[in-house]
């Protein structure tokens, strides 16, 4: 038998940013399930979307985005320890263990060409 982890509430993180936060989620192709990619800052749901599309939905099928103080967080330790797992010492986000994106198109190059 397995035991299930014991999650308990996540006090909400202050982010030091009054401007409201938004969960992005996205499915990159209509067989995918939705995954969270991440968040955005934005004053509504438009510039919300606008700010998601151009970060983290370039291609992907959908886009959802919701409120992040309507999210209700759980978590079998504090959001302090979380947060430190997916950072370094700085703060900076440590995605080493996620797999580069590449636009297709561009292969990764930043440069711009002539067609």
């Amino acid at each position: 038998m397995v035991e299930n982890a014991r999650r308990s509430p996540v006090a909400s993180d202050e982010r030091g940013n009054p401007t409201p936060q938004w969960e992005i989620f996205v499915r990159e192709d209509a067989d995918d399930s939705m995954h969270h990619v991440g968040s955005v800052a934005a004053a509504s749901a438009t510039e919300a979307h606008e700010h998601a599309s151009r970060l983290f939905g370039w291609d992907a099928a959908d886009l959802w985005l919701c409120p992040a103080e309507a999210v209700e967080r759980y978590s079998t330790r504090g959001l302090t320890n979380a947060v430190d797992d997916r950072t370094d010492e700085a703060g900076v986000a440590n995605d080493a263990d996620e797999k580069p994106r590449i636009d297709e198109a561009t292969d990764g190059n930043p440069e711009v060409r002539d067609a």
